[in-house]
C-alpha cells in the first residue's frame, strides 16, 4: 500500500532503524536518532542496490517519487542510477572547481607577487565588482563572448568606459591563464576588440608652466599636515618617482654615504633596480623629517594607523587637494610630467637622461635597456640642478616674476 504524506510526518524513532514502505521499490528509512531518509531499492547486473533520494521532509514525498522515477528510466535504459549519480556529482565539482572566479583568484595569487600592493588591490576589485556577480560560477570553459560583451556593457552603462576596457583586459588574462592550465580552450575577450566604446586618451594632470609652478611651490611650503604627508608632499616634486615608489621608501633603501635612494626591482614598476640621486635639498628635507618623526619602523613615511605600514595612496593627493589643486589641475603622478617638460624645454637635459631617471622602459641606441647605474653621474648633476631651478621658481614666485627658459641649455 503507498505510502502517504501524513504517515511520513507523525514517523517516531524507534530503538532500531526501521523502514515505511512506499511502492516500486521506494522506503523512507526513519533512525534511532530520528532522521528520515527516502531510499530506492534496486537490482543492477544481478546485485541488489541501494540509491539514496534524499532527506525528509526537504525532499517531499512526491518529489522523492519523482526521482524514483527518474531512477527507474535509467534502469530501463541499461544506465546503474548509482553510478550517474557519483558521475554527475563529479561533473559538478569539476565545474566549481573550474569557475571562473577560482580560476581568478587562483591567477590573481600567482601574479601577485609581480604587483605593488595598490595595484594588486585594484585587480582584485574589479574581479570582485565587475566580473564575479555575473560571470564567477559559470565554468571558465563555457564563458561566450557575448556572455562577456554583456557584463562589459553593464560597465559601460554607468559611464565608466575605460573600467569596461580594463575589465575586459583583466578577464582576457584570466581565459588566457585558464588556457594554460588546461581548464579552458579560448580567449572569449579576444573577439571584443571593436565591441566596447572607444576611450578618449586622458593625461593624468601637471602643471608645466614655470610661474604656476612656483605658485605651487609656495603653497607646498604653506601646507600644514602630518610630517610624513609633508615631507612626502616636498619630495614629490624634487625626485620625480612614482607615488608608490615614495611613499614605500625605507629607510635601509637610503645611502647616506653616497646620497641616494636605492630601490630594488620588486617595487618598480618595471620589475628593475633603481637609483634615485638625493639633491642637498632632499636630504635635508629626509634629515628635518628625522627629527619630526622618530624612526620607529621600516617605512620613511608610515601610515598615522601605524608604523608596520606606508603612507596611504591618497596621502599627497589629498594634501593637494586641501590647497586646491584638484585631480584636474594637478596629481602626485603629474610631479613626474612637470620634471619631464621643465627638465627638456626649460633646463635643456637630454631626453635619454631625463627617461632613465623616470624609469621608463626605455633603450638605448644598441638597444639595451638602461640599468640602475646608467647615466647616474650625470642623473645626479640633473637632479641638483633641478632642486636649485625649483628654489629659483619659489623665490621668483614671492617677487612676483618669472624664471624663463634663459638658463644655460644642457644638451651637450
Amino acid at each position: 500500500m503507498p505510502l502517504t504524506d501524513t504517515q511520513a510526518k507523525q514517523a517516531k524513532a524507534k530503538d532500531k532503524t526501521y523502514r515505511l514502505s512506499d511502492e516500486r521499490g521506494m522506503y523512507l528509512e526513519i533512525t534511532k536518532a530520528g532522521g528520515k531518509y527516502w531510499r530506492l531499492k534496486y537490482r543492477y547486473a544481478g546485485k541488489e542496490k541501494r540509491l539514496a533520494l534524499g532527506v525528509y521532509p526537504e525532499v517531499s514525498l512526491k518529489k522523492a517519487r519523482a526521482l524514483r522515477d527518474d531512477a527507474r528510466s535509467q534502469l530501463q535504459a541499461g544506465i546503474d542510477p548509482s553510478a550517474h549519480k557519483r558521475a554527475t556529482k563529479d561533473a559538478q565539482s569539476d565545474q566549481a572547481a573550474n569557475s571562473f572566479e577560482i580560476v581568478a583568484r587562483e591567477w590573481h595569487t600567482k601574479e601577485i607577487s609581480h604587483w605593488s600592493e595598490s595595484h594588486s588591490k585594484r585587480v582584485l576589485r574589479s574581479l570582485e565588482n565587475d566580473l564575479f556577480p555575473s560571470l564567477g560560477k559559470r565554468p571558465v570553459s563555457d564563458i561566450s563572448s557575448p556572455e562577456l560583451l554583456k557584463t562589459l556593457r553593464k560597465i559601460e552603462s554607468r559611464g565608466a568606459i575605460e573600467t569596461a576596457h580594463r575589465v575586459k583586459q583583466i578577464a582576457g588574462k584570466v581565459f588566457r591563464y585558464g588556457i594554460s592550465t588546461g581548464r579552458a580552450e579560448r580567449d572569449p575577450s579576444g573577439d571584443l576588440s571593436d565591441a566596447l566604446s572607444k576611450t578618449i586618451s586622458k593625461h593624468l594632470a601637471s602643471i608645466t608652466e614655470p610661474k604656476e609652478v612656483g605658485k605651487l611651490l609656495i603653497a607646498m611650503d604653506a601646507y600644514r599636515g602630518t610630517p610624513s604627508v609633508k615631507t612626502a608632499l616636498l619630495l614629490s616634486p624634487l625626485l620625480l618617482c612614482r607615488p608608490g615608489e615614495l611613499r614605500h621608501m625605507e629607510w635601509e633603501e637610503i645611502n647616506w654615504e653616497k646620497h641616494q635612494w636605492e630601490i630594488p626591482a620588486i617595487r618598480m614598476k618595471m620589475k628593475q633596480p633603481h637609483i634615485v640621486p638625493l639633491p642637498e635639498q632632499a636630504m635635508e628635507l629626509i634629515r628635518q623629517h628625522i627629527l619630526a618623526t622618530p624612526r620607529m619602523g621600516k617605512y620613511v613615511f608610515p601610515s598615522p594607523r601605524g608604523a608596520s605600514r606606508p603612507l596611504s595612496e591618497n596621502g599627497v593627493r589629498t594634501a593637494l587637494r586641501t590647497m586646491g589643486y584638484d585631480n584636474e589641475t594637478m596629481t602626485p603622478h603629474g610631479f613626474r610630467a612637470t620634471g619631464r617638460t621643465l627638465l627638456d624645454e626649460v633646463l635643456g637635459y637630454r631626453i635619454e637622461w631625463i627617461e632613465c631617471q623616470l624609469a621608463h622602459a626605455v633603450k638605448d641606441a644598441n638597444g639595451r635597456a638602461y640599468n640602475r647605474t646608467t647615466y647616474l653621474k650625470q642623473r645626479r648633476g640633473m637632479l641638483q640642478k633641478w632642486a636649485d631651478y625649483l628654489d629659483e621658481l619659489r623665490a621668483e614666485a614671492h617677487n612676483g616674476n618669472v624664471v624663463s627658459g634663459n638658463l644655460k641649455k644642457q644638451k651637450t
